[in-house]
């Protein structure tokens, strides 16, 4: 039922030059328990869309290598956790106003402070973006903040009694607690990450190798099916680290086989059917009746989510100097929220934290947000040529004296004769310059990244 409705509404969203993913949204609210008819088994919608999250991730780690994400550390993790602590402060400020117990106001805010990966990554791949520089900053920051969200959800529960919820105990009790979770926290997510990039990146490219001997392509499949969920699942009984991570790190270690294209080919299908899913199952939460009884809400709240963390992304990341479209696509990105947003609700809700009216104005918000994303992205080329022609401010951001932005002053005017100059210095660019080095040409790099500039000036 879920994927013959999906396929229904999201032809007709084409049909209607809207994203297809909004007719995945819409399905899912038919067969969800909130609308008269056909029911559809919530719980198994959930679990089969979580497969979907693993695999897409799993995608997305068989594009991106160690160095990539490193590359972009000095803008993602500052401004991940900046953007965090700003949208956690509007999302307790508004619930505040509304009259909400602090505790439930931070469990609120911090739900609105992080965004979708998964929808991310289909704005992100629809645009072949992807592996550009913006796509690899905007993958960057949410990681960080995928981060964030698991040390989140494992001292929320020592710190709920504090909170005002129902965990108790002496305040010495919990700071020890506290301290105890954070250490052991941080010990297996270092541990995990440590595992992978050693063991994992031997054991899996060696286990790919022999699987693809027996000539076998639907043993081949299974053993990139097994290893995705299988490091997925023991990332998180293990190491307490988010299925979708542990599903990044085994495309990444799989990244360095001879075989990880042909692993991404042959999960394309798996990810793209089940990360359909992934957007029926948030439809399927979605109680429409939240509409009519919190209209003035529900806008507060998307206002929040699409245009607060928006603007304090891209004011961000304009203040580390980088250009007004990394600006607009890094804040596109973020005005959405998604899976960790649901799961944060639903163990605030356990520990007595989060009211209903939270859960339901928060899935309001992320239907509404995620419907709109691929719009907002659409608007980003039009948006920043508007702002060129209209706003002087916006021309003195993209023109602004930056010193990375000239050549050395001291650079010697011999080597600016005859020289060549090499767009882009990605790993294509860095094997030119090491065969230009090597035959004594005088060349200038011009790169995008802040961070590899940096680098090769020190």
């Amino acid at each position: 039922a879920a994927f013959g409705l999906a396929l229904i509404f999201g032809f007709m969203a084409a049909r209607l030059r809207m994203p297809p993913l909004v007719g995945y949204l819409l399905a899912g609210v038919m067969i969800g328990p909130a609308t008269p008819g056909f029911v559809a088994d919530v719980d198994l919608a959930g679990q089969l869309a979580e497969i979907g999250v693993m695999l897409l991730m799993f995608g997305v780690g068989l594009h991106f290598s160690l160095e990539d994400l490193l590359a972009v550390k000095r803008i993602a993790v500052p401004g991940a956790i900046v953007q965090i602590a700003v949208a956690t402060a509007m999302g307790m400020g508004l619930t505040l106003f509304w009259g909400w117990e602090p505790g439930a106001a931070l469990v609120f805010g911090l739900a609105l402070s992080v965004a979708s990966t998964v929808v991310l990554l289909r704005a992100l791949e629809a645009r072949g973006v992807l592996d550009s520089i913006n796509g690899r900053i905007a993958v960057g920051w949410l990681l960080v903040e995928d981060l964030v969200m698991v040390l989140v959800l494992v001292l929320l529960p020592p710190l709920a009694g504090m909170l005002g919820g129902q965990q108790a105990g002496t305040a010495a009790g919990v700071s020890g607690e506290i301290w105890t979770t954070l250490g052991l926290t941080f010990a297996k997510i270092a541990a995990f990450i440590a595992l992978m990039l050693v063991v994992g990146g031997r054991l899996l490219p060696r286990l790919l190798w022999l699987v693809a001997k027996t000539g076998s392509r639907e043993l081949f499949t299974l053993c990139v099916i097994a290893a995705a969920l299988g490091v997925a699942y023991g990332s998180a009984h293990l190491f307490g680290v988010s299925f979708a991570l542990g599903a990044f790190f085994a495309g990444m270690t799989i990244r360095g086989s001879e075989f990880s294209h042909r692993a991404a080919e042959e999960s394309l299908p798996l990810r793209d059917a089940f990360s359909v899913l992934f957007f029926v199952s948030v439809g399927m939460l979605f109680n429409p009746q939240i509409l009519v009884d919190e209209p003035a809400k529900v806008l507060a709240v998307t206002a929040i989510i699409m245009l607060g963390k928006t603007i304090a992304a891209v004011a961000l990341v304009l203040a580390f100097r980088y250009p007004l479209n990394t600006a607009l696509t890094v804040g596109a990105s973020l005005a959405q929220i998604g899976e960790f947003s649901f799961i944060l609700a639903g163990l605030g809700a356990t520990l007595g934290l989060m009211p209903r009216e939270g859960q339901s104005l928060l899935l309001a918000g992320a239907l509404l947000s995620i419907a709109c994303n691929s719009l907002i992205f659409a608007t980003i080329a039009p948006l920043q040529a508007w702002l060129r022609a209209n706003s002087a401010l916006a021309r003195r951001l993209e023109h602004r004296a930056d010193p990375l932005a000239e050549l050395p002053m001291g650079t010697d005017q011999a080597q600016l004769t005859g020289q060549i100059v090499l767009v882009g210095y990605g790993r294509v660019g860095q094997r030119i310059a090491a065969l230009l080095a090597e035959r004594g040409v005088n060349h200038v790099v011009v790169e995008q990244n802040r961070e590899l500039v940096e680098k090769l000036r020190a």
